[in-house]
Protein backbone atom coordinates (compact mmCIF):
# COMPACT_ATOMS: atom_id res chain seq x y z
CA UNK A 1 0.00 0.00 0.00
CA UNK A 2 2.84 2.57 0.91
CA UNK A 3 4.14 1.83 -2.78
CA UNK A 4 0.81 2.33 -4.47
CA UNK A 5 0.66 5.32 -2.32
CA UNK A 6 4.06 6.60 -3.88
CA UNK A 7 3.37 5.27 -7.35
CA UNK A 8 0.39 7.89 -7.04
CA UNK A 9 1.96 10.70 -5.96
CA UNK A 10 4.88 10.69 -7.76
CA UNK A 11 2.68 10.53 -10.74
CA UNK A 12 0.63 13.58 -9.65
CA UNK A 13 4.08 15.48 -9.18
CA UNK A 14 4.94 14.79 -12.74
CA UNK A 15 1.59 15.66 -14.26
CA UNK A 16 1.76 19.09 -12.14
CA UNK A 17 4.90 19.61 -13.69
CA UNK A 18 3.31 19.08 -16.88
CA UNK A 19 0.73 21.14 -16.09
CA UNK A 20 2.76 23.93 -15.81
CA UNK A 21 4.95 23.63 -18.72
CA UNK A 22 1.50 23.31 -21.44
CA UNK A 23 0.53 26.71 -18.84
CA UNK A 24 3.68 28.83 -19.66
CA UNK A 25 3.26 27.52 -23.13
CA UNK A 26 -0.24 29.09 -23.18
CA UNK A 27 0.59 32.10 -21.93
CA UNK A 28 3.41 32.50 -24.65
CA UNK A 29 1.62 31.39 -27.52
CA UNK A 30 1.15 34.90 -29.46
CA UNK A 31 4.49 36.01 -28.60
CA UNK A 32 6.83 36.34 -31.31
CA UNK A 33 9.49 33.82 -31.64
CA UNK A 34 8.30 32.04 -28.55
CA UNK A 35 9.27 27.97 -28.26
CA UNK A 36 7.39 25.93 -26.70
CA UNK A 37 8.66 23.27 -24.09
CA UNK A 38 8.09 19.16 -23.15
CA UNK A 39 8.30 18.03 -19.93
CA UNK A 40 10.03 14.29 -20.06
CA UNK A 41 9.36 11.34 -17.85
CA UNK A 42 10.76 7.93 -16.95
CA UNK A 43 9.38 4.89 -14.71
CA UNK A 44 11.41 4.85 -11.38
CA UNK A 45 11.92 1.24 -10.82
CA UNK A 46 14.48 -1.02 -8.85
CA UNK A 47 16.17 -3.57 -10.26
CA UNK A 48 14.28 -6.73 -10.88
CA UNK A 49 11.32 -4.77 -9.38
CA UNK A 50 8.24 -3.26 -11.40
CA UNK A 51 7.76 0.30 -11.32
CA UNK A 52 7.48 2.33 -8.31
CA UNK A 53 6.39 5.77 -9.84
CA UNK A 54 7.22 8.05 -11.83
CA UNK A 55 10.47 10.78 -11.71
CA UNK A 56 10.66 13.89 -13.79
CA UNK A 57 13.83 14.19 -16.40
CA UNK A 58 12.81 17.89 -16.83
CA UNK A 59 11.97 19.90 -19.38
CA UNK A 60 13.47 20.56 -22.83
CA UNK A 61 12.85 22.87 -25.66
CA UNK A 62 10.98 22.38 -28.79
CA UNK A 63 12.92 24.63 -31.73
CA UNK A 64 10.70 23.49 -34.43
CA UNK A 65 10.02 27.16 -36.16
CA UNK A 66 6.59 28.65 -36.35
CA UNK A 67 4.92 29.76 -38.94
CA UNK A 68 6.23 33.47 -40.51
CA UNK A 69 3.54 36.59 -40.82
CA UNK A 70 2.87 39.66 -42.36
CA UNK A 71 4.68 42.48 -39.89
CA UNK A 72 3.73 46.05 -38.97
CA UNK A 73 7.08 47.00 -37.56
CA UNK A 74 9.95 48.87 -39.08
CA UNK A 75 12.33 46.56 -38.32
CA UNK A 76 10.87 43.63 -38.06
CA UNK A 77 12.26 40.53 -39.28
CA UNK A 78 12.27 36.66 -39.12
CA UNK A 79 15.19 34.05 -39.70
CA UNK A 80 13.53 31.71 -42.11
CA UNK A 81 15.47 27.94 -41.19
CA UNK A 82 17.77 27.34 -38.24
CA UNK A 83 19.75 29.86 -36.12
CA UNK A 84 19.24 32.69 -33.76
CA UNK A 85 19.72 36.79 -33.81
CA UNK A 86 22.46 37.24 -31.15
CA UNK A 87 21.84 40.09 -28.94
CA UNK A 88 23.88 42.07 -26.17
CA UNK A 89 22.42 43.30 -23.18
CA UNK A 90 23.48 46.86 -21.45
CA UNK A 91 25.42 45.10 -19.57
CA UNK A 92 27.48 43.16 -22.42
CA UNK A 93 25.38 39.98 -21.89
CA UNK A 94 24.84 38.09 -24.35
CA UNK A 95 21.87 35.74 -25.51
CA UNK A 96 20.16 34.50 -28.32
CA UNK A 97 16.13 35.05 -29.82
CA UNK A 98 14.18 34.31 -32.69
CA UNK A 99 12.20 36.97 -31.99
CA UNK A 100 12.51 39.09 -35.02
CA UNK A 101 10.63 42.16 -33.18
CA UNK A 102 12.98 45.25 -33.05
CA UNK A 103 12.70 49.02 -32.94
CA UNK A 104 15.37 51.52 -33.02
CA UNK A 105 16.87 53.51 -29.86
CA UNK A 106 17.82 56.77 -29.94
CA UNK A 107 21.64 55.39 -30.50
CA UNK A 108 20.48 54.24 -33.38
CA UNK A 109 20.99 50.37 -32.13
CA UNK A 110 18.01 48.06 -33.02
CA UNK A 111 16.69 46.66 -30.01
CA UNK A 112 13.81 43.99 -28.86
CA UNK A 113 11.16 44.95 -26.14
CA UNK A 114 13.26 43.78 -23.43
CA UNK A 115 16.39 46.54 -24.57
CA UNK A 116 18.62 43.82 -25.91
CA UNK A 117 20.49 44.99 -28.99
CA UNK A 118 21.03 43.39 -31.71
CA UNK A 119 24.66 42.37 -33.39
CA UNK A 120 26.13 43.21 -36.44
CA UNK A 121 23.92 46.62 -36.93
CA UNK A 122 23.52 50.50 -36.24
CA UNK A 123 20.80 52.69 -38.30
CA UNK A 124 22.16 55.96 -38.97
CA UNK A 125 19.94 58.82 -36.83
CA UNK A 126 18.97 60.65 -40.87
CA UNK A 127 18.09 57.50 -42.07
CA UNK A 128 14.58 57.70 -43.31
CA UNK A 129 13.96 54.00 -44.00
CA UNK A 130 15.96 50.98 -44.08
CA UNK A 131 16.08 47.77 -45.73
CA UNK A 132 17.36 44.06 -44.68
CA UNK A 133 18.26 41.55 -47.46
CA UNK A 134 17.13 38.09 -47.47
CA UNK A 135 21.82 38.05 -46.50
CA UNK A 136 21.57 40.26 -43.47
CA UNK A 137 22.82 42.91 -45.42
CA UNK A 138 20.89 46.26 -43.76
CA UNK A 139 20.71 49.23 -46.53
CA UNK A 140 19.47 52.49 -45.69
CA UNK A 141 18.49 55.40 -47.33
CA UNK A 142 19.26 58.33 -46.03
CA UNK A 143 19.32 63.02 -47.00
CA UNK A 144 22.47 62.15 -48.15
CA UNK A 145 21.48 59.04 -50.71
CA UNK A 146 22.04 54.98 -49.99
CA UNK A 147 24.70 53.68 -47.78
CA UNK A 148 25.04 49.87 -46.29
CA UNK A 149 25.28 50.35 -43.03
CA UNK A 150 26.01 46.35 -41.66
CA UNK A 151 24.95 43.15 -42.24
CA UNK A 152 23.00 41.03 -39.35
CA UNK A 153 24.94 37.09 -38.56
CA UNK A 154 22.93 34.31 -37.62
CA UNK A 155 24.31 32.53 -34.48
CA UNK A 156 24.43 28.46 -34.74
CA UNK A 157 24.98 26.01 -32.45
CA UNK A 158 26.15 21.99 -32.60
CA UNK A 159 23.03 21.06 -30.00
CA UNK A 160 20.52 23.96 -30.34
CA UNK A 161 18.13 22.01 -27.70
CA UNK A 162 20.76 22.05 -25.07
CA UNK A 163 20.29 26.04 -24.73
CA UNK A 164 19.18 27.06 -21.60
CA UNK A 165 15.96 29.33 -21.21
CA UNK A 166 16.26 33.10 -19.46
CA UNK A 167 12.67 33.07 -20.05
CA UNK A 168 9.94 34.36 -22.73
CA UNK A 169 12.25 34.11 -26.01
CA UNK A 170 15.80 34.76 -24.89
CA UNK A 171 18.21 31.98 -24.51
CA UNK A 172 22.16 31.81 -23.41
CA UNK A 173 24.37 28.98 -24.33
CA UNK A 174 25.64 26.25 -21.93
CA UNK A 175 28.26 24.41 -22.25
CA UNK A 176 26.46 21.57 -24.04
CA UNK A 177 24.95 23.64 -26.55
CA UNK A 178 28.44 24.37 -27.42
CA UNK A 179 29.73 27.94 -28.43
CA UNK A 180 28.01 30.19 -30.82
CA UNK A 181 29.18 30.30 -34.49
CA UNK A 182 28.24 33.43 -36.30
CA UNK A 183 27.36 32.77 -39.66
CA UNK A 184 26.33 34.84 -42.50
CA UNK A 185 22.60 34.32 -43.96
CA UNK A 186 21.85 33.62 -47.46
CA UNK A 187 22.85 30.98 -49.60
CA UNK A 188 22.26 27.22 -49.03
CA UNK A 189 22.20 28.52 -44.84
CA UNK A 190 19.06 30.38 -43.13
CA UNK A 191 17.87 33.45 -44.74
CA UNK A 192 16.35 36.62 -42.99
CA UNK A 193 12.85 37.91 -44.24
CA UNK A 194 12.46 41.62 -43.32
CA UNK A 195 9.05 42.52 -42.69
CA UNK A 196 7.92 39.07 -41.48
CA UNK A 197 7.87 37.66 -37.85
CA UNK A 198 7.85 34.25 -36.93
CA UNK A 199 5.06 33.04 -34.84
CA UNK A 200 5.12 31.51 -31.96
CA UNK A 201 5.35 27.37 -32.52
CA UNK A 202 3.06 26.53 -29.89
CA UNK A 203 -0.31 25.02 -31.12
CA UNK A 204 -3.42 26.32 -29.20
CA UNK A 205 -5.79 23.03 -29.93
CA UNK A 206 -2.81 20.62 -29.18
CA UNK A 207 -2.06 22.44 -25.95
CA UNK A 208 -5.35 22.57 -24.59
CA UNK A 209 -6.01 19.04 -25.83
CA UNK A 210 -2.47 17.72 -23.53
CA UNK A 211 -3.71 19.88 -20.83
CA UNK A 212 -6.91 18.07 -20.82
CA UNK A 213 -5.09 14.97 -20.74
CA UNK A 214 -2.75 15.65 -17.78
CA UNK A 215 -5.64 17.29 -15.55
CA UNK A 216 -7.00 14.06 -16.17
CA UNK A 217 -4.42 11.81 -15.36
CA UNK A 218 -3.84 14.00 -12.32
CA UNK A 219 -7.58 13.75 -10.99
CA UNK A 220 -6.66 9.55 -11.53
CA UNK A 221 -3.57 9.97 -9.35
CA UNK A 222 -5.08 11.90 -6.42
CA UNK A 223 -7.91 9.04 -6.29
CA UNK A 224 -5.02 6.59 -5.89
CA UNK A 225 -3.56 8.22 -3.29
CA UNK A 226 -6.87 8.65 -1.65
CA UNK A 227 -7.78 5.15 -2.02
CA UNK A 228 -4.37 3.83 -0.77
CA UNK A 229 -4.73 6.17 2.17
CA UNK A 230 -7.86 4.71 3.16
CA UNK A 231 -6.34 0.97 3.09
CA UNK A 232 -3.59 2.37 4.97
CA UNK A 233 -6.19 3.86 7.45
CA UNK A 234 -8.33 0.48 7.57
CA UNK A 235 -5.17 -1.60 7.45
CA UNK A 236 -3.96 0.23 11.11
CA UNK A 237 -7.67 0.19 12.58
CA UNK A 238 -7.49 -3.75 12.09
CA UNK A 239 -3.92 -3.80 13.56
CA UNK A 240 -5.95 -2.08 16.83
CA UNK A 241 -8.47 -4.21 16.43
Amino acid sequence: MDRALYAAATGMAAQQLNLDVLANDLANADVAGFKGSAASFTELAAPGEVGLGTVALGEHVVLAQGRLSKATGSFDMAIDGPGFFAVTGDRGERAYTRDGEFSRGADGKLRNALGYALDGVRIPNDAISATVAQDGTVSVTTTHGNAVVGRIPVAEFAAPEHLRSLGGTLFEATRASGAPRLVAAGGRGPHLRFGMLEESNVSIIEAMMSMLAAQRAYEADAKGVQAADEMLRIANNLQRG
